[in-house]
């Protein structure tokens, strides 16, 4: 089986990047499941249904979460909906709109996605979660009598460590464990020794020339001078497209090879 990874689409520039690359990947490498992390996509913050619409005839078949999945009141209606291929961070507390995992059917089986979400700094710093681990947990619990193809979980923050502890947590018990939020690829892709496929971040699709995706213009005032600025999407190219490929055995749900891709145009 063929999964492939997308790292965060970071607005219009991610979307673009997204149209050009993946239609050729996906017929390339014969795909059969591609998952896109998009909590970014609209202008940076969370997913409209345009947008998702747009991305889904590009090839994409699965979305996960992250800290900005719930901004847009447009989309609790596709995170609650089972049958709707979108998720929101799965250990968020009781009340949150929308669902954290789902299963999806592909032509090699079941899958299960799975989102968490991390420490996040900044604006989240403080927001309250539940434990990821004791939330894959139990969600693995209810699966266990289910014949899955593959299981494939994001832990969406800012800490490298937690990125890579839960890949070794969850080694031989999913097919793929990455990390993202960072919006820069790490040189760690590796299949754990139980056979679970991770990398600690797998990076974004949007601006090449900017800072994850903001402008630098809209920062370094910010940073030199104390002023008080706005972010703003970086627009121009060269894109960058960030995502992993992963070849795993459906009967056993593991893995067998994890590769970085990544395209600059």
């Amino acid at each position: 089986m063929k999964i492939l990874y997308i790292g965060d689409i970071m607005g219009q520039p991610g979307i673009k990047i997204v149209e050009n690359v993946l239609p050729k990947i996906r017929k390339e490498y014969e795909l059969d499941f591609v998952i896109a992390q998009a909590e970014n996509v609209t202008e940076g913050k969370g997913l409209s249904i345009e947008d998702y619409k747009r991305l889904r005839k590009t090839g994409i078949d699965f979305f996960t979460g992250g800290n900005w999945s719930t901004y847009r009141d447009e989309l609790h209606d596709y995170l609650n909906d089972p049958q709707q291929p979108v998720i929101r961070p799965a250990n968020y507390t009781e009340g949150t709109p929308g669902r954290g995992y789902k299963t999806a059917k592909t032509a090699q089986g079941e899958v299960l996605v799975v989102s968490l979400i991390g420490d996040v700094v900044g604006r989240d710093a403080n927001k309250e979660v539940d434990n990821p681990l004791q939330t894959i947990d139990k969600i693995l619990e209810e699966y266990q009598d289910t014949k899955l193809a593959g299981i494939v979980v994001n832990l969406h923050g800012d800490y490298s460590s937690q990125k890579r502890v839960i890949g070794y947590y969850l080694d031989g018990h999913a097919t793929l464990v990455v990390g993202d939020h960072w919006h820069v690829p790490t040189a760690d892709a590796m299949i754990l020794p139980k056979g679970t496929a991770h990398m600690t971040d797998v990076g974004m699709c949007g601006s090449l020339h900017s800072s994850l995706g903001v402008s630098l213009e809209s920062i370094i005032p910010r940073w030199r001078d104390g002023l008080k600025t706005k972010n703003q999407l970086a627009q121009d190219p060269p894109y960058q497209f960030n995502a992993v490929l992963v070849e795993s055995d459906p009967k056993t749900g593991l893995a067998s090879s994890i590769k970085h891709l990544q395209v600059i145009e």
